[in-house]
C-alpha cells in the first residue's frame, strides 16, 4: 500500500477542518462584536454610533455591516450540523471519484439570506429610529413596541410555520436525501433553501434584539444559544414552546407597566 500523502491526510481530516474553520469564521465575527461593544463604550456616543438625527448611507452602511456579522455569529454555529453533513456527502463523492463541490458554496448561500434579512434589519431599525423609537444605545423606548415584539415572538413559537421550519432544520439527513442539488448552483440553492427555513424559524426572535438592545451582546448571546439549543437539542422543541410561554408572559408584563 503507498504511503499517505499529506493532502490525502488532510482529507481524510476534513471534517475536522471544516468545523474548525467554521469556529473560527465563529470567532471572528464575535470578536466584531465585541470591539464594537468596546469601542462603545471608549468613545463618546455621538462618535461611536449614529447619530439622533436622521441617517445618511454612512450610518446604514455600518449597520448593515453590523447586523450581517452579528447573523453570522448567531447563525453559523446552529447551522453547523447541515454544513457538516452537507461536507460529508461530498467527501464521499469525491471518495468515489465522483463531481463534489465545495462546502463554501452551501455555506455562501446560507448566509445570502441572513445578509439579506440584515438588509432589512437595518432598514427597519433606520424607520424605528426616525420615528424615535430606539434610543441612542439601540433599545426600544417604547414599552408598547416591547410589548408587542415579545407576545409576537412567544405566540410564533406555537405557530405551524415555527414547527414546519423546525422540522427542517432539525433534519440534516432528511434534507440531504430529499433536497439534494447537482453542481455548484444546486450547492447554493440547497444553502439559500436551509437558510430561508432558518430565517423563517428565528426570524421574530431576531426582533427582540430592539427590546434589550441590538449591542447588547448578552441578549445576542442569549439568542444565539437558545437558537443552538431548539435546533440542535433532543428536547430543544419543548424547550421552545417553555420559551414562548415565557415571552408571552414577559410582554403581558410589559403592557402592564
Amino acid at each position: 500500500m503507498p504511503p499517505v500523502t499529506p493532502i490525502e491526510s488532510i482529507l481524510r481530516r476534513d471534517r475536522l477542518v471544516l468545523a474548525a474553520s467554521l469556529t473560527v469564521l465563529t470567532l471572528l465575527a464575535w470578536a466584531y462584536l465585541l470591539y464594537l461593544a468596546w469601542d462603545m463604550k471608549q468613545m463618546d456616543m455621538e462618535m461611536a454610533m449614529p447619530q439622533m438625527q436622521a441617517w445618511g448611507a454612512v450610518e446604514y452602511v455600518l449597520m448593515f455591516v453590523m447586523w450581517a456579522v452579528m447573523m453570522a455569529a448567531m447563525m453559523i454555529p446552529s447551522a453547523a450540523p447541515m454544513i457538516l453533513m452537507f461536507a460529508r456527502v461530498n467527501r464521499e463523492r469525491r471518495e468515489q471519484q465522483r463531481p463534489y463541490v465545495p462546502t463554501a458554496v452551501f455555506l455562501a448561500g446560507y448566509l445570502t439570506v441572513w445578509t439579506a434579512f440584515s438588509a432589512v434589519a437595518t432598514l427597519v431599525q433606520g424607520a424605528l429610529h426616525q420615528a424615535a423609537l430606539l434610543s441612542p444605545m439601540m433599545v426600544s423606548t417604547s414599552s408598547t413596541l416591547g410589548g408587542i415584539l415579545l407576545l409576537a415572538a412567544g405566540a410564533f413559537q406555537f405557530t405551524p410555520l415555527k414547527s414546519a421550519c423546525l422540522d427542517h432544520c432539525r433534519s440534516p439527513l432528511s434534507v440531504i436525501m430529499s433536497e439534494w442539488r447537482e453542481g455548484a448552483q444546486g450547492a447554493f440553492v440547497m444553502g439559500l433553501r436551509h437558510g430561508s427555513y432558518c430565517a423563517g424559524c428565528c426570524w421574530i426572535l431576531m426582533a427582540l434584539l430592539f427590546v434589550a438592545g441590538v449591542m447588547n451582546l448578552l441578549w445576542v448571546a442569549a439568542i444565539a444559544v437558545f437558537v443552538l439549543i431548539e435546533k440542535a437539542a433532543p428536547q430543544g422543541v419543548w424547550v421552545g414552546r417553555a420559551a414562548g410561554l415565557a415571552l408571552i408572559a414577559a410582554g403581558a408584563l410589559m403592557f402592564s407597566r
